[in-house]
């Protein structure tokens, strides 16, 4: 009777002390915190003089030390094989092992001196063996069937713990990571040039996924090569940087899939080029994931650690939703490159059409008292004896005249040569493609763009490229007039009235802007002459005035009128009426060409 008194007793005082077990090690969700209460608690369990956690590393297969207690420094970043002491031997037949003398047994991996006896029982996660808990004993013999079974239900309450611990980590993990990309996505967003964008996408990558190295490579030529454009985390040389076919590399298999690549060790994969590159710095695991937009892929976002790592399902969509944002973002500084490369050549056509204009007022300005001077030379009919000097000067000054009269010729046959190439143009979207141009600007200088286009506009014939430099002059123009913001309206519109000669229907397009406004002395100059000294519009130091003369001349070059209406700080509107058609009257043509 007493017998079993005192067994009911032990079993009751050993489910209190695994009930104060498990009460302490689910006190925290910190997983290392939590290994730490583990081996504690199976050190006062047991009264062992040391203990340790191994797990299975998934993409090893190797049993890592996680946690140790009472065991040398040396210990640390210990790794078995599956099957390897005692500890392996658990892993691999999920059976526990109590070793009385460990001297006696094949299976002991030695670890620290004066171990007599080890006990070792299998962490169970899920059906599958996951790790190992072990403790081990200076005496001989030291663990008995009542301290397996503790242990064997220590293991089981440290297993939830591992798994709940787990859990929180991943679920951190992911908060952190959206937190990271919201913020990340705001960054390379924000990002107008391309360089700048590319360089933002590997910063902030390897800060998200916290790698050694992270790159980016871009599709170039037509779209058969990757070339690396942009690093960080490792400053590599220009013969770091090759290019690689799309159709023969692993990065380029990533392109052609348009999915994600995952090689646990690059040194030893055999599909990686470049090996030279990782046993330099030291990479190991890599994962690469493409730049998708829209239905193209182009190019390849890639991270790599320096040690080996298995990238989580969740990590690859944390990285692979980064790497969408970031596509849109290169697309973006791609499109703003292009766009500022469209106005600067738009820039460049309106100084070669403003020194045409030049070039031809100066030449009128010369010609008219050049063909005085030579109406007086002839009148003067200068001749002189043979062997007089004077008959030489003579000479010389009608040979010069007439050398000015050829250069004035040439200038404005220069001059003529800014007369518009006509095609069908649809006038709406060559001004939705001037927003597209302007926007930055507007938007840098606080204004608002509203298009008021008709819907029922028919085509014109005219000079697209010209016709976008004079839009571009008079949007710019308002910028001008507006420093401290306002709103800009363009309208368009088919008018009722004909064409005053031949019948055509017109068309007309407003630039109404709510800046300054002009007196009466500047709208009467406003289109004069560029070498009467005046700026007409918005400031005196800009080049409006040429860019207003430009306008005129390219409206009268299409046939067309521009009117004007101003109200001095209320806001000034510009009225462009372009004729439909141009290139059935050769009588048109031939005024055209006087007009230039």
């Amino acid at each position: 009777m007493s017998d079993s008194i005192q067994e009911l007793t032990a079993k009751c005082d050993r489910l209190e002390r695994l009930y104060r077990v498990s009460n302490v090690i689910h006190s925290s969700l910190d997983p290392h915190q939590a290994l730490d209460l583990i081996l504690g608690q199976a050190l006062q369990l047991t009264g062992s003089n040391s203990a340790s956690v191994s797990l299975v590393n998934p993409t090893t297969g190797y049993l890592e030390l996680e946690a140790a207690c009472g065991l040398p420094s040396s210990s640390a970043g210990l790794k078995l094989r599956i099957g390897q002491g005692i500890t392996g031997w658990v892993a691999r037949t999920g059976k526990p092992a109590r070793v009385g003398k460990v001297s006696e047994d094949g299976r002991y991996y030695p670890l620290r001196e004066g171990v007599q006896s080890e006990l070792a029982v299998p962490m169970d996660i899920r059906g599958e063996v996951r790790g190992v808990l072990n403790v081990d004993s200076d005496t001989s013999e030291a663990f008995d069937a009542d301290d397996q079974e503790l242990m064997e239900e220590l293991a089981v309450q440290a297993a939830k713990v591992i798994q709940n611990t787990w859990l929180y980590e991943q679920l951190r993990f992911k908060a952190r990571m959206f937190e990271s990309l919201a913020s990340v996505n705001q960054t390379i967003q924000s990002t107008e040039n391309l360089n700048e964008a590319l360089d933002a996408v590997t910063r902030q990558a390897r800060n998200l996924m916290s790698v050694k190295l992270c790159s980016l490579l871009l599709l170039v030529t037509d779209g058969t090569v990757l070339e690396l454009r942009a690093s960080t985390g490792i400053d590599l040389t220009s013969r770091e940087r090759p290019r690689l076919e799309v159709r023969n590399s692993s990065f380029g298999r990533v392109v052609r899939n348009r999915r994600s690549v995952q090689v646990p060790d690059v040194q030893a994969s055999g599909i990686f080029e470049h090996t030279a590159i990782t046993d330099i710095h030291g990479l190991v695991s890599l994962l690469s994931v493409p730049l998708n937009y829209g239905e193209e892929c182009i190019g390849v976002l890639n991270v790599y650690t320096d040690r080996q790592h298995s990238f989580s399902d969740e990590e690859i969509r944390i990285l692979t939703a980064f790497a969408s944002a970031s596509a849109s973002a290169i697309e973006k500084a791609r499109l703003n490159e292009h766009v500022r490369g469209i106005e600067e050549k738009l820039r460049r056509n309106e100084k070669i059409s403003a020194l045409g204009l030049l070039a031809a007022e100066v030449a009128h300005e010369i010609r008219n008292p050049l063909t005085v001077m030579k109406m007086i030379y002839h009148a003067l009919d200068l001749k002189f004896p043979e062997g007089d000097p004077r008959a030489t000067d003579a000479r010389l000054l009608g040979e010069k005249m007439e050398h000015l009269n050829r250069i004035v010729e040439r200038i404005l046959a220069f001059a003529r040569q800014i007369d518009p190439h006509l095609e069908l143009v649809a006038l709406n979207p060559l001004l939705d493609d001037l927003g597209l141009l302007t926007r930055h600007k507007l938007k840098k200088h606080g204004i608002r763009l509203h298009s008021q286009f008709a819907a029922d506009l028919p085509l014109l014939e005219a000079d697209p490229t010209k016709l976008e430099q004079a839009f571009l002059n008079l949007t710019l123009n308002a910028v001008e007039a507006m420093p401290e913001g306002g709103r800009l309206t363009i309208r368009t519109k088919k008018l009722a009235e004909r064409h005053r000669d031949l019948g055509f229907e017109q068309v007309a397009v407003e630039f109404e802007d709510t800046g300054c406004g002009m007196t009466e002395e500047t709208m009467a100059r406003v289109f004069r002459s560029v070498l009467d000294g005046t700026m007409p519009y918005a400031q005196e130091a800009t080049e409006a005035g040429f860019g207003l003369a430009i306008v005129s001349r390219i409206v009268e070059a299409h046939a067309g009128a521009i009117k004007l209406h101003s109200n001095l700080g209320a806001g000034t509107t510009f009225t462009i009426v372009l004729p439909v058609r141009q290139t059935s009257s050769p009588q048109l043509k031939a005024e055209n060409r006087d007009r230039a």
